[in-house]
């Protein structure tokens, strides 16, 4: 692939660029011009919390009234989740889990076995697979007489997602009930049929928490079973979680505009929203709203720099970027090209205000997050080489370098800069040394990335995917390719779970942070690159989660 041809204009050579044509913004201003007033916010703020805080005594007298009965606790420990207000009760949650896990099942059936099987599994309690192997006939076959309990077909095919390698017992569930919940769909009724589809489409642990909650309360909502308490918290939860949402995406959308680098650099993505968008996926509790803002705008900028490199620099002009961004000093601006003078510069700003904001005894985790863009920059470049020389390196070479430009070392890495006291020294020592979980999850960022832009890119010039690796090395079409590398994500998912239900050198919430970026991928790149094409499902999303309230 050559980027860019050179054509003779007297005797001057002009560059003329191989770029995509990117639709610009679908947000704008939006979320600058669209919020309430500090006054208004505050007072209705007020109200909501303190009702919040007599819902949340109520929720907590449940634990209480129902500790005698397991079923009934897995019940309520699950509608909390489901919900997203399992942050509030996570001490609960811890202390009852030891009662699921201990308690005596000799008499569940399909659904508590699957239900109890899924909550251990989602706490890193391992729990052996062989529970099931009582739904299964003489013949190895699962029960017949299952078929007429979607219920607990559609507990069982969510707990079976949560299978690790060697668990053939697990797929051989997510089959058995896929097929069965599939073809009863048009027997249900509500909402169990709404739910059933829910999932069938993505199941429950590959599911970003914040869309899931805003989906699944209506669900929820029609359920004869609810809980009115946990129904009315989980709105208002919902509500004033998503007030402070919409402030930080103002502060962002308001730092994008005063950056303005996409008015300079038109070739790139103009998506902040989108970025920001991403980041809710990962934490999008209040406790986590200073590392939101900071990994936005981290994420903003990586953005720009992939298209600085896939998307318009020659070759030349992206070793000089290399180069400086190695250098990381002001200085070095005036060996970059004068066009990217601008982006260096704001660059090297932006994380000086990042330092900024960190405490005195947090400042060190800045050299960590400069270490991964320089990381980042040289995988960058190593692809564009590859695209002038016309290079497709097999399966094996491309991830070296492209589970890197996949961006999610150096995402994982800035997700942990704004945090508290959970991220150490040690953690980003952790990061750094690519441990087993992050690498899956980059390696599984970079395989939907391409399954589902492999096409457009191809369209115009572009380096060779691992689609295109994929096809070269096993001389097949570009359509089984694809299907090989899905069974690799599969692979890859089974990957992050074995490591879940493993002691780790982080604490618990570092790692739920890396899953959820996988989840992210999962949102984001399922059927189609809605990142570039923001204006399709995306856009539906990002209203859901940053403009549409529940009604109280």
């Amino acid at each position: 692939m050559e980027r860019q041809s050179m054509a003779l204009a007297g005797d001057k050579e002009e560059i003329i660029r191989k770029s995509a044509e990117y639709h610009p913004s679908v947000w704008g201003d939006y979320f600058i011009r669209n919020s309430s007033s500090a006054l208004e916010k505050e007072s209705t703020q007020r109200i909501l919390m303190k009702r919040v805080e007599e819902l949340k005594e109520r929720v907590r007298n449940l634990f209480k009234e129902t500790s005698d009965d397991v079923l009934q606790i897995m019940n309520l420990v699950d509608s909390i989740q489901l919900l997203g207000l399992d942050y509030h009760f996570e001490k609960e949650i811890t202390a009852v889990l030891r009662l699921i896990y201990e308690a005596d099942v000799k008499n569940y059936g399909l659904y508590e076995v699957s239900l109890r099987f899924r909550l251990l599994r989602q706490h890193g309690y391992y729990l052996s697979a062989d529970v099931f192997n009582k739904f299964k006939d003489e013949k190895g076959r699962f029960l017949s007489t299952l078929n007429g309990d979607p219920k607990g077909l559609l507990s069982l095919y969510n707990a079976a997602y949560l299978g690790t390698h060697e668990e053939t017992i697990l797929d051989e569930a997510i089959s058995f009930t896929k097929c069965q919940l599939e073809s009863l769909l048009g027997e249900l009724v509500q909402p169990l049929a709404t739910e059933v589809s829910f999932f069938l489409e993505t199941p429950l642990c590959r599911r970003t928490k914040r869309l899931m909650v805003r989906k699944y309360i209506p669900i929820y909502q029609e359920n004869v079973m609810r809980n009115d308490t946990i129904l009315e918290l989980a709105k208002l939860d919902f509500n004033l979680l998503q007030s402070l949402h919409q402030e930080e995406v103002k502060k962002i959308s308001m730092w994008w505009n005063d950056l303005a680098l996409t008015k300079s650099l038109k070739f790139a993505r103009d998506r902040v929203v989108e970025c920001y968008y991403w980041i809710v996926a990962v934490y999008f509790e209040p406790q986590y709203s200073r590392a939101r803002v900071i990994t936005s705008k981290a994420i903003s900028l990586m953005s720009i720099m992939d298209d600085i490199y896939d998307n318009y620099s020659t070759l030349e002009e992206s070793q000089l970027l290399t180069e400086a961004i190695e250098r990381w000093e002001p200085q070095a601006v005036d060996c970059v090209p004068e066009y990217l003078k601008d982006f260096y510069l704001k660059l090297l700003k932006t994380y000086r205000d990042f330092e900024d904001e960190l405490e005195p005894n947090e400042k060190y985790r800045i050299p960590y997050l400069q270490e991964e863009i320089k990381v980042l920059s040289r995988s960058y470049f190593q692809e564009a080489k590859w695209g002038v020389e016309r290079y497709v390196p097999s399966l094996e070479e491309h991830l070296l370098v492209s589970l890197i430009s996949a961006g999610y070392y150096a995402v994982a890495c800035a997700s942990y800069v704004g945090l508290g006291e959970d991220a150490t020294k040690e953690t980003f020592e952790w990061v750094a040394s690519s441990p087993k979980i992050l690498k899956s999850c980059s390696i599984l960022c970079r395989l939907m990335d391409d399954i589902t832009s492999h096409e457009r890119e191809q369209e115009r010039d572009h380096v060779a995917s691992t689609v295109e690796s994929y096809m070269k090395e096993h001389g097949t079409s570009a359509k089984v390719a694809c299907e090989k590398l899905q069974v690799m994500v599969d692979q890859k998912w089974k990957d992050l779970n074995e490591e879940c239900l493993r002691p780790t050198q982080v604490a618990r919430p570092l790692i739920e942070i890396i899953m959820n970026l996988s989840r992210a991928m999962e949102d984001i790149y399922k059927h189609n690159d809605t990142y570039t094409n923001s204006n399709t499902r995306m856009k539906d999303n990002v209203s859901l989660i940053l403009v549409e309230s529940f009604p109280i």
